[in-house]
């Protein structure tokens, strides 16, 4: 569908912001615009109906319909002719992990504050633990996220063998990564984290586990609801003589094998051709409510079925291109987003592609559904941490060229920054982002988010514009940087 105006066009993009060196020349040629064109609504539906069907289950990490759209995806890359990226020889990077059911026989925590005290039931308690844990009178260490000044002044020597407790909400987010850098370089005893969100009774929650992580690892709790809440409200900031005892059982253990699908367009300058532009998405979703009435399937065709399948039809429509982008491409899908980002993080701990070599991850996520909470979404799209680096200039120059409109969101570009995979490629220092359509929508995380209600049309012009973006940072010399006047990349430039 696309007009002839910009077939033979020279766009010149400038990087003044960010770098000093002379700005890049790229020309859209027949061939490119060709691909592009490739890219069509009709393929985007035919894959996402099948992907988000109530065969797959929802998609849960693990399962069984995990593993068919582990499958489907990869017959697509093979399909495609991509090379494949994965463990000897294959798609499939295999990661032997571990699913950890919590035991919550004889579970107890209290929180002592002089002669006040407050005793959490394990129903309203989510546990990340790979150990049985057994704390007396442990030393309260309560840091207050929206405390600006709390946060720089904190050292991880403070935290050392005390419980951590904070509220996370969102006035901490701003925060939330330096915090977060200065815990991992401490040795808490345990971290807990309130929830002011309504308590809502639960059974053991499952977590996935690396057992290469396991050991040592930082137990985590979550308590939900005002109560936990108001008390965490009237201690003060730092150690104050407050202690907690907690008691939680070892978690039971099942052994399993989770993939992440992977596919390659070779590059073909042999100066870059050992470095990459990735594409990404996850593949998981939530599974099936255990029991009730009607509907019970999470199927999750926006989030982030949508995703999944424009990876794999950017990849149909550049793997056709005469001329091979000098850059290669690296398309990947996700296993376990939505068990805490288990897939990516995976992946950057045993990258089969040198991180070194990485230039930049262009992340999808809920790319779909245009009616967003905020407004009906038509030919725009957001990215997350958008002044982080200049991967967004190549994506907002692409958008241009393609009709879509690539902004920064007010309210989501930093908040959201840290909630998708991205975020493990930022952390191993690859300018990394997520782009998304619509952030919140009907039916976000319940059965009702199903493949008809998505806008196949609109998809399809954003993955021509997020095509353009990955073949503009394919062919140029000079890799994306982070914004190093932007102090929130502090932590990823190291």
């Amino acid at each position: 569908m696309y007009h002839s105006f910009f077939r033979y066009t020279t766009l010149v993009l400038c990087f003044c912001r960010f770098l000093e060196s002379k700005p890049p020349k790229f020309e859209i040629t027949p061939d490119m615009q060709g691909a592009l064109d490739s890219i069509r609504p009709d393929p985007l539906r035919g894959d996402l109906s099948f992907l988000s069907s109530d065969l797959l289950e929802g998609r849960d990490t693990p399962s069984r319909g995990l593993e068919i759209a582990a499958e489907y995806i990869a017959s697509q890359f093979r399909s495609a002719g991509l090379e494949p990226g994965g463990d000897e020889g294959s798609y499939f990077q295999k990661a032997r992990m571990l699913v950890a059911r919590p035991d919550l026989t004889g579970f107890r925590l209290r929180i002592n504050a002089g002669a006040r005290s407050l005793d959490l039931d394990a129903k309203y308690a989510s546990l990340v633990v790979s150990a049985a844990l057994d704390l007396m009178d442990v030393p309260v260490f309560k840091l207050d996220l929206g405390n600006d000044d709390q946060v720089r002044a904190l050292t991880p020597a403070e935290l050392n063998g005390k419980a951590l407790i904070y509220e996370l909400n969102r006035s901490g987010m701003r925060n939330y990564r330096e915090a977060a850098r200065k815990i991992g370089e401490a040795k808490p005893a345990v971290v807990i984290r309130v929830d002011r969100s309504p308590a809502q009774e639960r059974g053991p929650e499952e977590r996935l586990v690396d057992p290469e992580k396991a050991v040592g690892a930082t137990p985590r709790i979550t308590l939900n609801g005002e109560s936990a809440a108001a008390f965490l409200g009237s201690l003060k900031h730092g150690s104050d003589g407050d202690t907690v005892s907690i008691h939680v059982a070892a978690p039971k253990t099942t052994p399993v094998e989770l993939h992440n699908v992977i596919g390659i367009l070779r590059g073909s300058d042999p100066a870059l051709k050992d470095t990459a532009v990735f594409v990404t998405a996850h593949y998981d979703h939530l599974g099936e409510k255990p029991d009730g009435p009607g509907d019970r399937i999470f199927n999750g065709a926006n989030d982030d079925g949508s995703g999944t399948v424009s990876v794999i039809e950017i990849a149909r429509a550049l793997s056709v291109l005469k001329q091979r982008p000098r850059r290669s491409i690296v398309f990947m899908t996700f296993f376990g987003e939505e068990k805490g980002l288990v897939g990516s993080n995976y992946y950057v701990e045993h990258p089969e592609w040198p991180l070194k070599k990485i230039v930049a991850d262009v992340n999808l996520e809920q790319v779909g559904r245009t009616d967003s909470n905020e407004g009906t979404q038509i030919s725009n799209a957001s990215v997350t941490g958008f002044d982080y680096s200049d991967v967004t200039e190549y994506l907002h120059a692409a958008g241009e060229l393609t009709g879509i409109k690539v902004y920064k969101h007010p309210h989501n570009d930093a908040a959201y920054f840290a909630a998708s995979d991205n975020l493990a490629f930022a952390q191993a220092g690859v300018p990394a982002h997520t782009l998304c359509v619509a952030y919140e929508y009907p039916d976000y995380h319940a059965v009702g988010d199903e493949w008809q209600k998505i806008d196949y049309s609109n998809m399809a012009k954003v993955d021509r514009a997020v095509a353009l973006g990955v073949l503009m940072l394919a062919a140029s010399d000079q890799a994306p940087s982070w914004n190093t006047s932007d102090p929130a990349t502090a932590a990823y430039r190291k």
